[in-house]
């Protein structure tokens, strides 16, 4: 992911984050558009307002308007040229040019996220190469550093130091990532599970690491009144929140 785009997936919340991908991808929903961002996508060089509506059968006007539509919802990048041998005064404007974004955007509902567990495995690889451990071992590092990187976003985003207010951020994070925890007199349920599709086929993999995950996340709290715990059942993540 390019650094521009690194910063702001860090500064936009994960719910932000997921409205604005379903943003971008409904900006394909007209045909025009899907069809420019086609020719665009399909150049191995950036074209001009005039190639691309040229290449899909526009007019000029519809196809600036839609181009720079592309642009503001992130799918399509402008750069600046003048044609080669111009240059100097009078060479005049350059020429407005696009070409497809590197920004990658997904969707899934109900929400899934298994770029992170490539992410995961790729780093437990790595690692266990580096230091000559078990590729298990290091991926409950790898996942647990994780969890403790969620963990710093709860206190991060609490209201207060309160337990009550701890315990709040922290449902509020696990929602923002994808469990949709559901609160009840015994503690709390997540209803999805981001990593599904691996889940039924490594479930003893996966169920393992979303318990790493989540208790690497509460092992950074003072107290947060809640325990991780493994406990399968079909419709919703394999792991569950005990009142503590």
């Amino acid at each position: 992911m390019p650094a521009d785009d690194e910063a702001e997936s860090a500064s936009a919340s994960p719910a932000e984050d997921f409205d604005a991908r379903v943003t971008s991808i409904a900006v394909l929903a007209e045909p025009v558009r899907r069809a420019l961002y086609r020719f665009v996508g399909g150049r191995s060089e950036p074209v001009s307002r005039e190639e691309a509506a040229t290449g899909v059968g526009v007019a000029l006007h519809t196809a600036k308007f839609h181009l720079d539509k592309l642009v503001d919802d992130g799918l399509l990048d402008v750069e600046y040229r003048r044609p080669p041998g111009r240059g100097g005064p009078g060479a005049g404007r350059p020429s407005k040019l696009y070409r497809r974004s590197s920004r990658e955007v997904s969707v899934s509902v109900p929400e899934r996220h298994y770029e992170l567990v490539g992410r995961l495995l790729a780093t437990a690889i790595t690692d266990a190469e580096r230091e000559d451990v078990p590729v298990s071992d290091a991926l409950r590092q790898a996942v647990r550093r994780e969890g403790r990187s969620l963990g710093r976003t709860v206190l991060e985003s609490a209201d207060s130091t309160r337990r009550s207010a701890i315990r709040d951020s922290a449902i509020r994070t696990l929602e923002e990532s994808g469990y949709e925890p559901r609160t009840d007199a015994n503690g709390v349920t997540l209803v999805n599970c981001p990593f599904h599709s691996l889940a039924r086929e490594y479930t003893d993999l996966v169920c393992g690491m979303n318990l790493d995950l989540i208790d690497g996340m509460l092992s950074c709290l003072e107290r947060p009144g809640l325990e991780a715990k493994l406990d399968p059942a079909p419709g919703r993540c394999c792991v569950r929140l005990e009142n503590a």
